[in-house]
């Protein structure tokens, strides 16, 4: 049997317009399929026989959120950066925040990075110091 007759006998109409594998599934979530003896991942089986070659450098981001969906048009192909950023982690989620979690926003003047590349805002900082130096007791800035 072909390959591609085990790809599409290995997946079965699921919501939301995936095509959900009902094949191996790896403990991560993601299907697995041996092409030529090579088990290699089966989205990404899929976007290369129905969309185009993946281009060097990029990664195959499931639209639809659904590892186990093997449907092409569900399929993306995108740098592991923006694949990372759409995604649901905490480093996504915080990537995706307009303001700090006092309400301030992230702009270029009420914004800083730091060392750990993490933003910050100024405001905040500049109240916290505030705070501190009332009580050191220290009635004024330093000129």
């Amino acid at each position: 049997m072909h390959w591609s007759d085990r790809f599409l006998a290995s997946t079965e109409a699921g919501p939301g317009g995936c095509w959900q594998w009902t094949g191996y599934l790896m403990p991560n979530g993601y299907a697995r399929i041996s092409v030529d003896g090579e088990r290699q991942y089966a989205h990404r089986v899929a976007y290369e026989a129905f969309v185009a070659p993946i281009p060097s450098g990029l990664v195959i981001d499931h639209l639809c959120r659904n590892r186990g969906c093997v449907n092409p048009d569900h399929l993306d192909a995108v740098t592991q950066r923006v694949n990372v950023l759409r995604g649901e982690s905490h480093a996504a989620a915080r990537a995706r925040q307009v303001a700090c979690i006092r309400g301030h926003r992230f702009d270029n003047a009420n914004t800083y990075r730091a060392t750990n590349g993490t933003r910050k805002c100024r405001r905040c900082r500049a109240n916290a110091r505030s705070r501190a130096r009332s009580r050191q007791g220290v009635t004024c800035a330093a000129a």
